[in-house]
């Protein structure tokens, strides 16, 4: 796992895209700061990059680094939910700006699964985490369900994992606005 998680930290810092596994479905990934990295990624799941993607950290207390205001409600969301949940902020910056949506909102999720959590750790920056699939095709619910096409056109495809069948399940989103309205889009 730590070879990985050092190949895949190594070929972000260098502008790569990562197939990794995550706390729910397998994911595509890179430097979510990086411009060059998310574009990339919306042409490898030709995807129109105006349908934005969520990013992952390993600690709640880095969300004030990308988001402006974090409602208080969040945090205990955050502290309370049982299963993989991706929030939907307003207010977000330190970003690259093609992966923010057009409101100004970013889904992130906090993820403390032991793969990506200490890639999110060694990497210390958001990565992108967006389904390995193309577009407008089902989420992958394991390694071996990710079509060809995505395997190949990524700069590295994490080893860990790849052989564990069990059928993962996307995280729940919910939209918060800084008033501390729910919006649930995903249960």
């Amino acid at each position: 796992m730590q070879e990985d998680i050092k190949k895949a930290c190594e070929v972000m810092r260098n502008g790569g895209v990562i197939l990794y596994p995550t706390d729910t479905i397998w994911g595509i990934g890179c430097d979510a700061t990086n411009e060059e990295a998310v574009k990339r990624v919306y042409e490898i799941k030709q995807r129109n990059d105006s349908k934005s993607m969520l990013v992952l950290l390993e600690n709640p207390a880095k969300l004030q680094t990308y988001i402006t205001e974090v409602p208080d409600i969040a945090w205990d969301l955050i502290d309370l939910t049982d299963k993989p949940l991706t929030i939907i902020y307003e207010g977000a910056k330190n970003l690259a700006t093609n992966l923010i949506a057009e409101d100004g909102s970013i889904g992130i999720r906090i993820t403390s699964e032991l793969f990506s959590a200490e890639l999110c750790r060694q990497f210390r920056k958001p990565i992108v985490s967006t389904s390995a699939n193309l577009s407008g095709e089902a989420a992958p619910a394991n390694f071996r369900e990710i079509p060809e096409e995505i395997k190949s056109a990524v700069d590295y495809v994490v080893t860990y994992r790849q052989k564990d069948k069990s059928k993962a399940q996307p995280s729940g989103i919910i939209k918060l606005s800084k008033n501390g309205t729910i919006n649930i889009i995903r249960k």
